[in-house]
């Protein structure tokens, strides 16, 4: 059986921005109706030295799109990060989502052996496509998605593992 660099990440990309996405919309129904300052849980953080709330979606966002495009021999599209609300944070999802979702499947396929270079300066970090994906994007993605998802959990919101993992 064939490893599919597609089927192992824009699905997967889209399957759980999608979950963070629902997660969102309960954690603005929780401050609503909790009468909580949205800011409290965009701004909240598991420990100081960590990002808040709104930055691990930023980042995992950041992370899908341009392990998407790299893989896709695509420009990886820069955003501001001048999110503010939910509202924001599901219109980046959206339009990461949208982004990925266009990019030529055959091109990912391609990708296991391409050079892929990330970084800059002394920074600048060397893979093949598939070492890329597996063993870098992915944790990154899925540790700033998961810390997302705890952040929203440790404050309350009423969200548990089927609400992380979605559907496909």
């Amino acid at each position: 059986m064939s490893f599919s660099m597609y089927e192992a990440s824009v699905p997967v990309f889209t399957q759980i921005l999608n979950s963070l996405s629902a997660i969102i919309d309960k954690a603005e129904a929780h401050a609503s109706e909790k009468n909580i300052d949205p800011a409290a849980l965009l701004q909240a953080r598991l420990y100081p030295d960590m990002f808040p709330f709104l930055r691990q979606v930023q980042v995992a966002t950041d992370f899908a799109k341009g392990c998407s495009a790299r893989l896709a021999g695509a420009e990886v599209p820069r955003y501001d990060d001048t999110e503010t609300s939910f509202a924001d944070l599901r219109e980046r999802i959206a339009r990461t989502v949208a982004f990925i979702g266009g990019l030529p499947r055959d091109a990912i396929e391609a990708s296991a052996q391409r050079d892929i270079v990330t970084g800059s300066g002394a920074k600048v970090r060397e893979f093949k496509g598939q070492d890329y994906l597996v063993h870098y994007a992915m944790a990154h993605f899925y540790f700033h998605a998961t810390t997302a998802y705890a952040l929203l959990r440790h404050n309350g919101v009423e969200v548990g593992k089927k609400d992380f993992i979605g559907s496909y």
